[in-house]
């Protein structure tokens, strides 16, 4: 479990990331860079984004006026994007990496996703990823999206394991089987969307939980994961909000805070059904 905002963790391929990363999904072009230069400036050191956001140039250009305003360098940032598998071949998904790292203006990517697993559509995506990995030009490759048996039909070809799988993760829904599938195979778990697109910041248990420590509903559900070993992307566009969900590690959710928020699961999503999902 990572004990501090500015904890790492290490990857089955020996590369180590941060735990708590910002997210920019739907954040408009137009503001992207100015919250990516934010959450560089208020610490956050992993940058995600993805091909189908729209908004890789501006997250590109967030990243050197972070770097800039900072002074840090490019190697003390981790930047994740995700190529948009419709049913991509082993050549148009090599073509889709060099577009998307010209559009963030970088030499080489930290992280690179297979964004859903489509129907049976990832294997020549992921010999690509392989491809990539090997020519140096990734640190690292994974998933997000996957279930149980895309995760064991890519392990029946794949030569490199993915190192992390970033599927949608909350209280109200905890993959509790995914996740324990993808620790035995060495695989991180990241959650995406992990406080439901808010829909869980008015819930009465975990406002209640919330109250009990002095915290704002957020904090209580990012410590939930985080006491969990998952690791966070969390979209936030105003510095106070990034501020504050980044303070989760003063305080600990006790074994009852934690059974009622594990309760709390419908198997209910907000995003698409990967097995049903094919763009």
């Amino acid at each position: 479990m990572i004990q501090s905002f500015t904890d790492s963790v290490k990857l089955n391929n020996g590369v180590e990331i941060p735990g708590v990363g910002l997210g920019v999904f739907q954040i408009p072009e137009e503001e992207t860079a100015e919250v990516v230069k934010a959450g560089i400036i208020n610490g956050y050191r992993l940058i995600d984004t993805a091909q189908i956001y729209g908004n890789e140039t501006a997250t590109g250009l967030g990243i050197q006026e972070g770097l800039k305003a900072t002074g840090l360098q490019r190697e003390e940032l981790v930047i994740t994007t995700k190529v948009w598998n419709n049913h991509l071949s082993y050549e148009e998904t090599k073509q889709a990496f060099e577009e998307s790292l010209a559009r963030l203006q970088l030499d080489y990517l930290d992280l690179y996703l297979i964004h859903w697993p489509g129907i049976d559509a990832f294997e020549e995506a992921w010999r690509a990823l392989e491809a990539l990995y090997a020519e140096g030009k990734i640190k690292a490759i994974g998933v997000s999206n996957f279930q149980i048996h895309h995760l064991e039909k890519l392990a029946s070809f794949a030569k490199v394991m993915p190192v992390l799988n970033q599927i949608e993760l909350h209280p109200k829904l905890s993959q509790r089987e995914l996740r324990a599938f993808c620790q035995k195979q060495g695989i991180h778990v990241q959650a995406w969307s992990p406080l439901m697109q808010g829909a869980l910041l008015t819930h009465p248990i975990v406002l209640e939980i919330a109250e009990k420590h002095q915290k704002s509903a957020a904090q209580v559900i990012l410590r939930w994961d985080v006491q969990q070993d998952i690791l966070l992307v969390v979209k936030s566009i105003h510095a106070k909000r990034m501020q504050s969900n980044a303070a989760i590690f003063d305080f600990e959710l006790d074994q009852a805070d934690m059974a009622k928020l594990h309760a709390l699961n419908e198997n209910l999503r907000v995003g698409p059904d990967p097995d049903v999902f094919d763009f």
